[in-house]
């Protein structure tokens, strides 16, 4: 095992599940400063990050349920108190590393799991080992930049047309897309192509990222489907590792549909699976 990848102890889960849900806090409370009347909100119940963003969004849940303190039946109650006053569904991400006795709990109170997710990590240097790199064919048209704060709105446009493949998630990703490039917490990058004058540069792709206690959450990845295989998610990964790096995390990690795609181009670039995440669902 090389060096540079730390086992996967409940001390490093910890730390990736709780990175994950600051993530989430800083979203919530952005949305809450942009929409008052949207009633987002978040809070900590037994080391467990529950948020409301909306019925239906997929950042209302928990986070880190079971993994820094025992969860009682008082605990899950005061949960779905929180969830189920503001009409929302009841849901929790569970990490494999969580109290065992939390599963027999969550049987007991109706649960049932609807859903699985890749947690992924990897150093932050770029050379992690030989036979792992992100070397590419460079393309010298394309370059990346983050986002400066004036720009949400078209980074928003840029991240929803990436879905505009498909019609009914385009408007969805573009209210998501645009809380997240106003995140104070967060940073947003741009992946840029020349035109064929090369005097300007139209962004063509997006990438988030999020800095926890000395990890790093990518997420936000989204191409312009005219502009894919230019290289551009590669750049973006290449440029928010660096920049992770320079802010002193040493891990990086993202989350994928296991078997996805996404997973696959994550691990052809030096991310490992530390564990598969199972989310529940109140009956």
């Amino acid at each position: 095992m090389n060096d540079n990848y730390p086992f996967i102890d409940l001390a490093l889960a910890q730390r990736l599940e709780r990175t994950e849900a600051l993530a989430c806090a800083d979203f919530v409370e952005t949305r809450a400063r942009l929409q008052p009347a949207s009633d987002a909100c978040w809070i900590e119940v037994a080391g467990a990050y529950a948020m409301f963003d909306g019925v239906g969004s997929p950042i209302t849940q928990t986070f880190g349920l079971g993994m820094f303190e025992p969860v009682t039946a008082e605990v899950l109650q005061q949960l779905e108190t929180f969830f189920t006053e503001r009409g929302a569904a009841v849901h929790h991400e569970i990490s494999p590393l969580a109290d065992p006795s939390l599963l027999a709990l969550l049987h007991e109170r109706g649960y049932h799991p609807i859903e699985l997710s890749s947690v992924m990590y990897r150093p932050t240097q770029l050379a992690i080992q030989p036979d792992v790199k992100l070397a590419r064919a460079e393309n010298p048209k394309l370059t990346v930049r983050v986002m400066n704060k004036a720009e949400a709105q078209r980074w928003a446009d840029i991240a929803a047309q990436g879905w505009s493949e498909m019609a009914e998630l385009s408007d969805f990703i573009r209210d998501l897309s645009l809380v997240s490039a106003e995140r104070e917490r967060g940073v947003s990058f741009f992946a840029e192509l020349k035109g064929f004058a090369e005097l300007d540069s139209e962004p063509i792709a997006t990438g988030g990222l999020s800095l926890g206690e000395g990890i790093a959450l990518m997420a936000g990845a989204s191409t312009v489907p005219a502009q894919r295989k230019q290289g551009a998610q590669l750049a973006l990964l290449e440029a928010r590792l660096q920049y992770a790096a320079a802010q002193g995390c040493e891990l990086a990690m993202m989350c994928a549909a296991p078997g996805s795609a996404s997973q696959r181009n994550a691990e052809r670039q030096g991310f490992r699976i530390a564990y598969t995440r199972l989310k529940w669902g109140k009956s």
